[in-house]
């Protein structure tokens, strides 16, 4: 049974000095796809400041925000109602995924059609010097990114306030440590470095089931399965993404689908909090 989603985003942005101009991008509206369609869109901010939907290098829709007043402070609502059909992750036939074989994936024709999320980029560069999970040529590639999803899951302990959004994977690997957007990153790391196509996903959670990173914008990763296509996978949680799992974007890493890009003309320092709300009904 397909269920609605109401989705509920707020920020607020505090400046040290007053800002004499200011632009914001926001990517946070729901994608429509095969899974999810969007209905009701609301946006507002505390100023005013004019406002637009745009799309971004990836083609996802963005809202962007300019003010050419004066301020110390702004703030930003957004909601979305949000209808998910029932999303099955195990809905495919497993004699169409292929063993394991580093081989199949070094092929030119694979490699230019993948090519942009087969290569590390700065946030997914693995330290030579770690030893990390490594696929098994026993098993297909579905079992392998299965048991990488786990291992991921296992071997970070989630922790908020311990990284940043430009900590470096090395750095990950020394203190085992992060939030959504790490685990994400080391997922999407491991799996390129074996030769199958990842990207970083940035989207909402279902609230309520019990789920790690609900309470902000989510973040999980989706590998290119060769066989059956592109699936989600949550090492956060250690799930398949599903119907509990909205998605906003996709990119190479947190750098493509930062909620929010601003840019700002004034000295001083300044301070966000961002808070978000999902709750469903059948």
């Amino acid at each position: 049974m397909a269920e609605t989603y109401t989705i509920r985003y707020t920020a607020e942005n505090r400046y040290d000095h007053p800002v004499v101009e200011a632009s914001w991008q926001f990517l946070i509206v729901p994608l429509e796809n095969a899974s999810q369609s969007l209905g009701r869109v609301f946006f507002s901010n505390s100023r005013g400041a004019n406002w637009e939907f745009s799309q971004n290098g990836f083609g996802f829709t963005t809202i962007r925000v300019r003010n050419r007043h004066e301020l110390t402070d702004i703030a930003f609502e957004a909601e979305f109602e949000v209808l998910k059909q029932p999303d099955n992750p195990f809905d495919f036939d497993p004699s169409a995924v292929p063993d394991y074989r580093p081989g199949d994936f070094r092929e030119l024709s694979f490699r230019l059609e993948h090519q942009m999320f087969l290569k590390p980029s700065p946030l997914t560069l693995l330290p030579v010097s770690k030893d990390c999970f490594r696929f098994d040529t026993g098993v297909n590639c579905m079992e392998n990114l299965t048991r990488l999803n786990a291992w991921v899951y296992e071997d970070l302990d989630y922790m908020p306030g311990e990284t940043g959004v430009d900590t470096p994977l090395s750095d990950i690997l020394d203190n085992r440590k992060g939030v959504c957007q790490d685990f994400a990153h080391l997922f999407v790391a491991i799996a390129r470095e074996h030769g199958l196509p990842a990207r970083y996903v940035s989207g909402y959670l279902h609230q309520g089931m019990g789920y790690v990173g609900d309470a902000q914008m989510h973040a999980w990763a989706e590998s290119f399965v060769p066989g059956i296509g592109w699936k989600g996978f949550d090492p956060t949680n250690n799930l398949l993404a599903a119907s509990d799992h909205i998605k906003v974007a996709h990119g190479r890493d947190y750098s493509d689908c930062a909620p929010i890009k601003g840019v700002v003309f004034g000295p001083g320092g300044n301070s966000s909090n961002h808070q978000v709300a999902v709750s469903s009904q059948q």
